[in-house]
């Protein structure tokens, strides 16, 4: 549960709609439900007499759900796939993109871990790609002067989105990855596995690191040997440095469900620019410019 402090009170209060007495059902992304928990809470306060209920299945869980109707809203870490668009069209939903966050993610180590001091993404792709199953199983394999201890792989299982993305960008092609790691579709496994494993690796949605800093250890990203090593945070994040890591991250919403007038009023709750800016931030992810919500809103009234 992420916990919403003093920003809140920033959030739009004006955006409480009267016919917004019906119930929004979201599923997908563990990583964009913590911006989607802040905003139906919010969004729910200003609206008391409607519901929203919010799951998490994984981006691509997510997205079987919603283009078989079942949902109204997926979050998504990744943009949809064409079979994914193919099974919506077969089903009669139009999804519509709309882009909310920046999203960095995050490489963690348990706290103990003294050896560790930045990665290089072709370490990254040494320890996750396909061949390193059963043979890359110890630190001392990465760089010789690490300890000759097993790693404990932790990260987002195969219908996660920050699963494709990492897969994409560090191993060079989407869903390519070794079998033999500690999966799941809801991060605070994940954040659970690391912080009490002594050897743990995993990665997982920056706002999990912002939100359980004091039980894990943030490990830096060089993009090759000889680049700086980055860490993820909004500054880093938000002007592209902490590369190839830093990502968008959206919300889908079905054409058809728009025509409720409870969906209409939580999405364009969603990309106010007053909450948006408030409560992205408030949950650990990094705000889009603006002037991008304002444009996201003037899509939703086409």
């Amino acid at each position: 549960m992420f916990l919403l402090t003093a920003c809140a009170a920033n959030v739009s209060q004006q955006d409480s709609a009267a016919d917004a007495t019906g119930t929004v059902t979201i599923d997908g992304s563990s990583t964009v439900f913590p911006i989607t928990e802040a905003m139906a809470e919010e969004f729910q306060k200003a609206n008391p007499d409607s519901k929203v209920v919010v799951g998490i299945s994984g981006t691509g869980g997510g997205f079987k759900r919603f283009c078989r109707g079942e949902t109204h809203v997926n979050d998504a870490s990744r943009t949809i796939k064409s079979s994914e668009k193919e099974l919506c069209t077969e089903n009669g939903i139009t999804p519509i993109e709309f882009p909310v966050a920046f999203d960095g993610i995050a490489v963690m180590v348990h706290p103990s871990n003294d050896w560790v001091d930045y990665f290089t993404v072709a370490e990254l792709k040494t320890i996750w790609e396909p061949p390193a199953e059963d043979t890359v199983t110890h630190w001392n394999q990465i760089r010789p002067e690490w300890p000759d201890e097993p790693i404990s792989l932790y990260g987002p299982g195969v219908d996660s989105g920050t699963y494709d993305y990492f897969t994409d960008v560090v191993v060079g092609e989407e869903g390519a990855s070794r079998g033999d790691f500690v999966a799941s579709e809801d991060d605070n496994v994940l954040v659970q596995g690391v912080a009490s494993d002594k050897n743990s690796l995993g990665f997982f949605g920056y706002a999990y690191y912002i939100e359980n800093a004091d039980r894990l250890k943030l490990v830096p990203i060089k993009e090759t040997e000889d680049a700086n090593a980055i860490a993820p945070a909004p500054d880093t994040i938000n002007d592209g440095s902490y590369t190839p890591l830093s990502r968008l991250i959206f919300i889908y919403v079905s054409k058809t469900a728009l025509d409720d007038p409870t969906v209409s009023a939580f999405v364009d709750f969603y990309i106010n620019p007053d909450n948006a800016s408030a409560l992205v931030s408030e949950v650990g992810y990094v705000p889009l410019p603006t002037d991008d919500y304002r444009q996201l809103r003037e899509r939703l009234e086409e």
